[in-house]
């Protein structure tokens, strides 16, 4: 069967090995990260990455991975959520599970075993950080400069630790995720770069009721760009004297966490990028199926901006975020000619949207 090198070990890139494997096929994995450095450890510091994982994505990451994965994570029971200047909606059910992605990345790494360790050339390489020498820009369609702030802080009611809870203020909004052990995740999402994350976290909570649910800000905190962005070459089939290549997770599609489904979004890549490689064997031809790898992956990234577009003009009018704004609409109305051609036909929806972010 053909064989296929993982290059990275992120959920996406391991996940399309897993279901490359249960259907016959070699896969060679990348060597291992050193202890302490998960993936995407470059981009955004050693340690961990914590997730929120609700509804579908808790569901499909069960139905790729089987009992055990989730092991550890911490269980929320419900989430509370005040959107724009509206009044709160009050506390809901939402059964989710906060976990660190470094350890759900070993965890399956661990299940796939040692993997093919030939040396022949791969027949397609599957990554979520392609090599671009063009630059980012000349790879990408990106929509808005947002960052996400991400810091941990210990929480003031050690008792109240089974609710996720989202705020706004007019800088941006702001989202507390329990991680047990009296610790909590703080996230926000700010309309440009921030040059004190840590700073700025501290404002947003400071104006925010959801500040005096913790002990303390966070004293350290990174800045991570959030703006939805779709790579504009996802798939290249083999062609002689090289072997085809498909992007996957965030490396094919970025969304804003605002959807609450960017996990299983990364997760669905691989399942499209396994079914490229499976039906590439079975003789359909590699080129069509590239093609239609990119053009679903537009498909949802279109779709994901209208979510967007349904959601941030309702709690945010300062300049900057209508830049933002801006931004989104004019990639749905098509973007630049000829460099994301028109939406097509919905092929594959975003998960069922579940309350933001």
């Amino acid at each position: 069967m053909t064989l296929v090198e993982i290059a990275g070990s992120g959920l996406a890139e391991l996940t399309c090995a897993r279901l490359l494997a249960d259907r016959g096929h070699r896969v060679r994995l990348a060597p291992p990260r050193p202890p302490g450095q998960p993936a995407g450890a470059a981009r955004a510091g050693a340690g961990p990455r914590p997730l929120l994982l609700t509804g579908p994505t808790l569901d499909l990451v069960g139905r790729l991975w089987g009992d055990g994965l989730l092991d550890g994570g911490w269980p929320l029971t419900h989430r509370h959520a005040r959107w724009g200047a509206g009044p709160s909606p009050g506390r809901f059910p939402q059964p989710g599970r906060a976990v660190d992605g470094a350890v759900l990345a070993v965890r399956m790494r661990e299940r796939l075993g040692t993997g093919d360790l030939s040396g022949e050339p791969p027949a397609w390489t599957v990554t979520a950080t392609p090599g671009e020498p063009a630059g980012e820009r000349a790879a990408h369609r990106q929509t808005g400069r947002r960052r996400l702030l991400a810091g941990t802080a210990p929480v003031r009611r050690p008792r109240d630790q089974d609710t996720a809870r989202l705020d706004c203020t007019g800088l941006g909004w702001l989202h507390l995720t329990p991680l047990g052990r009296e610790a909590c995740l703080v996230q926000a999402m700010v309309p440009g770069p921030a040059g004190d994350p840590a700073g700025l976290l501290a404002r947003l909570l400071a104006e925010s009721a959801l500040g005096t649910r913790l002990r303390r800000p966070p004293r350290t905190a990174v800045a991570l760009a959030a703006a939805p962005r779709v790579h504009l070459a996802p798939a290249l089939p083999p062609v002689a004297g090289r072997g085809g290549l498909l992007v996957v997770g965030a490396g094919a599609l970025r969304q804003d966490p605002i959807s609450g489904t960017g996990t299983a979004q990364a997760l669905r890549t691989a399942i499209l990028a396994a079914a490229v490689i499976d039906a590439a064997a079975a003789g359909t031809s590699a080129r069509a199926l590239c093609a239609h790898y990119a053009d679903r992956l537009r498909a949802a990234f279109h779709d994901h901006l209208g979510t967007c577009m349904r959601l941030y003009p309702a709690a945010f009018g300062s300049p900057a975020w209508r830049d933002e704004i801006d931004a989104m609409r004019h990639a749905l109305r098509g973007g630049a000619a000829g460099t994301l051609p028109g939406r097509p036909d919905r092929a594959v929806p975003e998960p069922a949207q579940e309350p933001p972010p």
